[in-house]
This record gives structure tokens, C-alpha cells and sequence, in this order.
């Protein structure tokens, strides 16, 4: 016959759950971009045409006065996926990491880099999730720190993008890839924190014990204000290179990719709001 005193030792004796922070990046971790820096060069290889560098511009600056909803974020899967397609993977690469030198650092907000600090000191794991690109993504995570990254997945055949969209990590989907690392990774989704700045990753916030909302749009301000949750403010970018003392191929690979990814969503998003009006 099962003892309560029993009971109370298997349970002791189950493994507990690791703790991790999940970071969105643009505009949680990231300040800003070097879409402008970049356009050049994409321009001078053929991979976007003037009207899409001056797009990418205007859209950069709207992207970051109003964000984006849940419909437009819709629409720029499709757009970035055709915009995309037929684009030569290790091109991209070449470029952006030929050129890095010649470009600002992407700036990083100094307050995001101490909370990843701070999550570290405590033994949590750091854990960004993304839209981008996964070969974007992935380098900006290993040059931040953290231990893994999950993002958007592009079909590629024959080291081009087919324009398919393979996974949208995104929306709902961010959760399914947090689900994925939970079980991979042995992470307790309750006692885990997330960090983001956009209501369309409400859903992600919400699959966490400990939500916090950085620098939030107004939907999400209100949301976190209702519920009681935490609002940060960063509003001290610093240089990457500068911020992280040993800078590697991997940093600038990162430092690279973070304005190629803005420069395909300024783009795209020019295109979304104009239509919106």
C-alpha cells in the first residue's frame, strides 16, 4: 500500500524543469537597424532595385513609429517568401560580411544586454525567438549569448530560397517552437520568462510564467497594464562589437545579418502599410 510519505519522495525525486528567458529580437533586443547602410550594396549586387531602397527606408521608419498587426505580418510572409525566392543563400552571406566593414554597427539596447547578463549569472538559459530568418537569427543569438535560437524557416533547394515558407515562427507559432524546446530542453514553461514589445506576441507571452513587456507598442502596453504585468523601457543602444569585448566571425556575421533582415522588412513593410491607407 502507497504511503503519503512515499508519495512525498517520488515526487522529490522528479527531475525539476530548467528556467529560460525567451528574448524577441527587433525592438526588444535589437534598437535599430542599418537598412540604410545596407541598401547600397544589396542594390549594387542586383538582389533589390532602387524603388526597393528607397522603400526600405520610408518603411523602416513606420515599421518603427506604428509596427505591424497581425494582417500585415501575415502579408509579409507571402511577400518576403516571393521577394526572396530565387535569392542565392551563400550570396547574401558574401555580401553582407564583405561589406561589414564599411557600415555602422547594429546597435543593441544596453539594457537588453544586462537582463541577458543577468539571466545568465542566475542559470537560466537565453533563448531568442524570432520572424527572421533562421540563417539570420541564429548568428545574432550566438554573437548575444545565448544558448539557442529558434526562427522562420525558408525552403532552400540547391542553395537558393524556393520561396516557400517552411515554418513561421511567429504569432502562435513561436509557442509551438517554445513547446519543442520545453520538451527538447527539459524547460519549465512556468517558471520561464519572455521578453517582447509587440502584441502579436501575446500568445508567446503568455506561455511563460513570467511575461514582461519592453518597450511595447500600445496594444501591448495596454494588455500588460491590465493584467499587471512588468513594463521596461530600454532606450540606451550601444554597439555590438563594442558591447561584447571579443568580437569573432560569428559577431560579424551577426552584426551583418541583423541589416539584411531589416532591410527585407522595410521593404516588404512599406508595401503593407501603403496598402492600409
Amino acid at each position: 500500500m502507497t504511503t503519503s510519505a512515499s508519495i512525498d519522495d517520488a515526487e522529490s525525486l522528479r527531475p525539476v524543469g530548467r528556467i529560460a528567458a525567451f528574448f524577441d529580437l527587433d525592438k526588444t533586443i535589437i534598437a535599430k537597424s542599418s537598412t540604410l547602410a545596407f541598401s547600397k550594396p544589396f542594390f549594387d549586387q542586383g538582389l533589390i532595385n532602387r524603388r526597393a531602397v528607397l522603400k526600405s527606408s520610408y518603411a523602416q521608419f513606420l515599421f518603427l513609429l506604428s509596427g505591424a498587426d497581425h494582417d500585415q505580418m501575415e502579408r509579409m510572409r507571402a511577400h518576403i517568401a516571393n521577394m526572396c525566392a530565387g535569392w542565392d543563400v551563400e550570396q547574401v552571406r558574401s555580401i553582407v560580411a564583405e561589406t561589414l566593414h564599411d557600415i555602422v554597427d547594429p546597435l543593441v539596447f544596453a539594457e537588453a544586454a544586462d537582463l541577458i547578463a543577468d539571466h545568465k549569472l542566475r542559470g537560466h538559459d537565453i533563448v531568442v525567438v524570432s520572424a527572421s530568418g533562421e540563417e539570420i537569427v541564429g548568428p545574432i543569438a550566438e554573437a548575444l549569448g545565448a544558448d539557442v535560437s529558434t526562427a522562420t524557416r525558408m525552403e532552400v533547394e540547391d542553395g537558393r530560397y524556393n520561396g516557400t515558407v517552411e515554418f513561421y515562427c511567429y504569432g502562435d507559432g513561436k509557442v509551438e517552437a517554445m513547446n519543442v524546446l520545453a520538451e527538447s530542453r527539459n524547460y519549465d514553461l512556468s517558471q520561464c520568462f519572455a521578453y517582447s514589445d509587440s502584441i502579436t506576441d501575446l500568445p508567446m507571452l503568455n506561455a511563460v510564467g513570467h511575461p514582461t513587456a519592453v518597450n511595447p507598442d500600445r496594444a501591448l502596453r495596454k494588455e500588460a497594464a491590465s493584467v499587471g504585468w512588468p513594463i521596461l523601457t530600454f532606450s540606451n543602444p550601444v554597439s555590438l562589437r563594442a558591447r561584447f569585448q571579443t568580437p569573432s566571425g560569428t559577431t560579424v556575421a551577426a552584426s551583418a545579418a541583423v541589416g539584411f533582415s531589416a532591410l527585407v522588412a522595410g521593404a516588404v513593410t512599406y508595401g503593407l502599410l501603403r496598402k492600409k491607407r
